[in-house]
């Protein structure tokens, strides 16, 4: 019996040491290259200039007087979808008004909305950017217009289901091309 008693003492007496603790929270780290831009060419009455890192834009979809242009970020998952309309017979009311509409939409799954005036007088662009928060199928939405002939507007969706955690690093790098879209707007009549 001695003989158990000590091996087995002295097991327990080395086998206590440190309590083992958790690992820490690993944290998911992406990180996307610094942003290169170039210029968007699209045959419509506005230019733009786009992230290098999205797809060549390959095809305009046209249906009556409304013509859309998808900025496909294939490894980001998501697409910025671009619709121009031109304004004309009084509609820019409407247009405002279904932009602003579209933007709503996404208040069932938001957790908040907020939105930034955007104007740059020189080139006569005025909009508003939408920042939209929480697991809402689309982050950003945005509309830029002259008020008088050009209106366009454009959504972020990502090809997965809406967690605002784990989109977020991609939407706030999506953002910053979405601002730049927004600032590099020209239009082609003026």
């Amino acid at each position: 019996m001695k003989r158990l008693v000590l091996p087995l003492l002295s097991v327990l007496m080395l086998g206590c040491g440190d309590d083992t603790l958790p690992k820490p929270k690993g944290y998911l780290r992406l990180e996307y290259p610094n942003a290169v831009y170039e210029k968007a060419i699209v045959p419509l009455p506005f230019s733009f200039e786009k992230n290098k890192l999205a797809d060549p834009i390959k095809t305009i979809k046209t249906i009556g007087n409304t013509n859309g242009i998808n900025i496909k970020y294939t490894p980001l998952k998501a697409t910025i979808y671009l619709t121009y309309k031109e304004v004309k017979n009084g509609n820019i009311d409407s247009l405002l008004r279904d932009a602003q509409n579209l933007t709503q939409k996404h208040a069932i799954k938001a957790d908040e909305i907020s939105h930034q005036l955007f104007e740059n007088k020189e080139a006569n662009v005025y909009g508003m950017l939408y920042e939209i928060g929480g697991d809402a199928a689309s982050q950003s939405q945005f509309y830029v217009t002259d008020s008088i002939h050009h209106f366009l507007s454009g959504s972020l969706y990502f090809y997965a289901k809406p967690n605002y955690d784990s989109i977020y690093p991609a939407s706030e790098y999506l953002k910053k091309d979405i601002s730049h879209i927004m600032e590099t707007v020209r239009w082609k009549d003026q």
